[in-house]
């Protein structure tokens, strides 16, 4: 009983150097070399400040700027509080919220309707990305915000349109914070 009782203490003590410690810091120094940018969160700098990570939305509101999806996570946009709202499509918040978003975006372009992304939020809360057409849908205002002609815009536009994943995988789209710091290199801020 001795003899067993100290071969479950002496396993029990190797293992979990090796897969609580060694195996750990070995993943993470190939991650460090090998995905660097990738194992960092992909954070992006402009003159030496972080403006964030291409692989969470960020809330952009000021005309000038594309905007993003609406977010549910936390206070918007929160990282550390990731998640949907969870309603049913048939929850009465749900509906009021998606219809005073429209009623807010509608003016844009009267007559026409507002693409999903931009009334809805992700899985997550923090998705980078919206869809070709709601790009389009604000074409009109950032362009004329900026002072750039609409094919300006939409050139951009293509130049950060990212296609399916692997050829076949999701819908075409484009990162909200790639595209707004691209259009802030190209144009001077008012």
């Amino acid at each position: 009983m001795r003899r067993n009782l100290i071969t479950a203490v002496l396993y029990t003590v190797v293992t979990t150097i090796i897969f609580g410690l060694v195996y750990p810091f070995v993943v993470t120094g190939l991650a460090q070399l090998m995905f660097h940018d990738k194992a960092n969160g992909q954070l992006l700098r402009r003159d030496g400040q972080l403006v964030g990570s291409r692989l969470i939305g960020q809330p952009f509101t000021a005309p000038r700027y594309f905007h993003s999806r609406p977010s549910s996570a936390g206070n918007g946009y929160d990282a550390a509080n990731s998640g949907g709202s969870n309603y049913a499509p048939t929850n009465k918040k749900l509906i009021d919220r998606v219809a005073g978003d429209v009623a807010l975006l509608q003016p844009e372009h009267p007559g026409s309707g507002v693409p999903v992304d931009l009334v809805t939020a992700s899985g997550s809360g923090l998705d980078p990305d919206i869809s070709l057409a709601a790009a389009e849908f604000q074409v009109g205002r950032v362009a004329a915000q900026r002072r750039l002609s609409e094919d300006a815009v939409r050139k951009l536009i293509s130049q950060h349109t990212e296609g399916r994943q692997l050829g076949f995988l999701g819908e075409p789209r484009i990162n909200v914070l790639m595209l707004n710091l691209d259009l802030d290199r190209q144009t001077e801020l008012p």
